[in-house]
């Protein structure tokens, strides 16, 4: 098996550093040193793979899309039914660990600054557009398979992506009537409710 390059290493590396320092202190006060420092690399290096910080914090929001795709096609891959699978994948986007608490720092800060960036806009669409793929796709298999009421699947998507991302808001910023407990039972009775 080829060995990938430590070029496309190295733009990983710095890729997840960027979501580090974003996760910690935010796009408005991210600087290409925190990063590079983050990453264990020069700044120089830094400016080898990307010409501009905004080329850098866009290539941060493509990495951790990829980066939470991956986990949920992991979860898909595992099987069972389509609403076992939906609820496993409602669940992993529960800002339960390090790992996903920082992977919603990210978007948090994309949501933010895409109300004035068009490209990022146009990132957040792309990325909506694949996630409602796959909450989609289960939708309708669960339907299919006489696990979920019928109904239109699209609707019922968008209503499951709207409730995980509003309740993870909560939850990151601390809220006392929106815990993560109180967030994953609001889940699982909403999906319980949509059972066939």
């Amino acid at each position: 098996m080829p060995r990938p390059s430590v070029e496309a290493e190295r733009k990983d590396q710095i890729q997840r550093a960027t979501c580090e320092v974003i996760a910690a202190t935010g796009i408005r006060d991210l600087r290409m040193t925190d990063v590079a420092r983050q990453a264990g690399v020069s700044a120089g290096t830094i400016h080898y793979y990307f010409d501009s910080k905004q080329a850098l914090i866009h290539a941060a929001f493509e990495y951790n899309f990829r980066h939470s795709m991956q986990r949920r096609k992991d979860i898909l891959a595992t099987g069972g039914n389509a609403l076992a699978l939906l609820e496993r994948v409602v669940e992993s986007y529960a800002p339960a660990d390090a790992e996903s608490v920082s992977a919603w720092r990210v978007w948090a800060e994309l949501w933010v600054h895409g109300l004035r960036e068009p490209e990022l806009r146009e990132l957040n669409e792309a990325i909506y557009g694949e996630w409602r793929e796959i909450v989609v796709g289960l939708v309708r298999d669960a339907q299919d398979q006489g696990l979920l009421v019928a109904g239109d699947a699209v609707q019922v998507a968008n209503t499951i992506v709207a409730m995980v991302d509003g309740l993870a808001i909560q939850v990151l910023l601390g809220s006392r009537d929106m815990t993560l407990a109180r967030m994953r039972e609001t889940c699982r009775a909403y999906l319980r409710g949509l059972a066939a």
